[in-house]
């Protein structure tokens, strides 16, 4: 059986829908699937340490952070990113690890270090305000490594790191 060819009336109807949907497919974001997931683990260097680290840039990333987790390798903690300096302030609900959290400024440095407790929902609040990462590592990882206030993010593989995540280029401010 042979399609019916099309009539002039569905040649106008159907024009239109295809130059639409060519102009806006052509216009879109990169999808988030092209990017890297929040689950990828990155070494980025620490002081003169290495670690792995899990970027979280997401509202929703940030908001989970590492919790419904029983534990966190030696080297390993969650970094979270911020596109505009602010006061932190985090807590540990549903997370049962002990952790230790460092706020860093824009330009990669560690401001501030908190320990903080497992499912305790006090808040950990930072006294800067131009905060614009976070990283949690295992309670007692900053002192048993000499990493303190001070101490530097590697930003070139930090800026890597966010791209791969799919943080666009102009919230990257280093």
């Amino acid at each position: 059986m042979r399609a019916s060819p099309l009539t002039p009336i569905r040649k106008l109807l159907i024009c239109p829908l295809a130059v639409l949907l060519g102009i806006f497919s052509g216009c879109a974001q990169p999808a988030e699937e092209d990017s890297l997931p929040f689950s990828t683990w990155f070494p980025i260097r620490l002081g003169e340490e290495t670690i792995e680290v899990q970027v979280a840039h997401l509202s929703r990333e940030i908001s989970r952070g590492l919790m419904y987790r029983t534990n966190l390798g030696r080297d390993r903690g969650m970094l979270f990113y911020y596109d505009a300096p602010r006061k932190m302030s985090y807590w540990m609900r549903n997370t049962s690890i002990a952790l230790d959290i460092g706020f860093f400024t824009a330009d990669g440095i560690l401001r501030e270090i908190y320990p903080m407790y497992p499912m305790d929902e006090r808040p950990v609040k930072s006294r800067r305000e131009d905060l614009v990462m976070a990283v949690e590592m295992n309670q007692g990882w900053y002192a048993n490594n000499g990493v303190g206030v001070g101490a530097g993010l590697d930003l070139a593989t930090l800026r890597k790191c966010l791209l791969q995540r799919g943080v666009e280029t102009s919230r990257i401010p280093f």
